[in-house]
């Protein structure tokens, strides 16, 4: 079976974060990762070399594909965030129509900048995803 490609390495947070060009963007994504270390309680990790991740799980599927993921993560991405948040599927309906201005595609949030969303709808969808990926994956 293939290795996945992302994994947690050990590259700078603040490095990456940096070194997005558009001002407003960068600064959302410093704020993001404060909101996301803050909920999930983890600090913020590299996973790959786009993604910003909090806490891992690991995962094995009945295909046999294995691996390890982040709780919650996100990715600065050249239109917008892409936000990594698993819900239990009643509890993400209501929480996706309070959270503000944002698109979905299959299970990723997202969202051009934070001013379009509720900063405490986002905090309760990354508790709400560190707990549920917890309980599903003990």
């Amino acid at each position: 079976m293939a290795k996945n490609k992302t994994t947690e390495n050990t590259d700078s947070v603040a490095d990456f974060l940096n070194r997005i060009e558009d001002e407003t963007k960068r600064k959302d994504g410093h704020s993001l990762a404060d909101i996301m270390q803050q909920e999930s309680g983890f600090e913020a990790k590299m996973w790959g070399n786009a993604i910003v991740g909090f806490g891992s799980y690991h995962y094995k599927y009945e295909s046999g594909r294995e691996g390890d993921a982040p709780l919650a993560a996100f990715s600065p991405r050249s239109k917008d965030f892409s936000l990594y948040l698993a819900q239990d599927a009643n509890a993400k309906e209501p929480l996706l129509q309070n959270l503000g201005k944002h698109k979905m595609s299959g299970s990723c949030i997202h969202v051009k900048k934070l001013a379009d969303i509720d900063e405490g709808v986002l905090r309760q969808m990354v508790v709400s995803s560190v707990k549920f990926l917890k309980d599903k994956y003990k």
